[in-house]
């Protein structure tokens, strides 16, 4: 089953090179056909992060892929506790890990399926099934900047 990316995420793929959208995509599809009730949540921030669960839940995802100018990263929220027999995952905080995707082949290197299967795994118990939903949280929606209020003591210039 194919779910065609959501419009908003190709109008905020459209600013990278097409190179970087195109691996995005080739990532997202991927992830899909591995998970494909998995809930997507697509922010739209100083890069496109777009993260996949089965509840929707912050807390319940298992993976996520971010653009960059150069590449894309496929990003495991419990990466630091994932086996790692192909030496790919990067990164030093005390959970997450990533894979750095620079091209095509890279993304569709077999390991890139292990890896998010032993994630999806990891983060919900066989035969969880998602809503399949695409959730769009834009920065731009949440950066509305709220009415100024006066500071206490300040006097109103009417």
């Amino acid at each position: 089953m194919e779910r065609p990316p959501d419009p908003q995420l190709l109008g905020f793929l459209e600013v990278y090179d097409r190179h970087i959208a195109e691996l995005a995509l080739a990532l997202r599809e991927i992830i899909l056909e591995e998970a494909p009730d998995a809930s997507e949540s697509i922010y739209q921030v100083y890069t496109v992060a777009v993260w996949f669960g089965f509840s929707g839940k912050m807390k319940d995802m298992f993976c996520y892929f971010t653009t960059h100018a150069g590449h894309v990263n496929l990003g495991f929220p419990r990466g630091a506790s994932l086996p790692d027999p192909n030496r790919v995952l990067a990164g030093e905080g005390k959970a997450m890990r990533h894979i750095r995707l620079a091209s095509l082949p890279d993304v569709e290197r077999p390991f890139v399926r292990r890896y998010i299967q032993a994630a999806m795994e990891q983060a919900a118990p066989a035969g969880t099934r998602g809503t399949g939903k695409s959730v769009v949280k834009s920065s731009a929606a949440r950066g509305r900047s709220k009415k100024k209020r006066a500071k206490p003591g300040a006097r109103s210039r009417r």
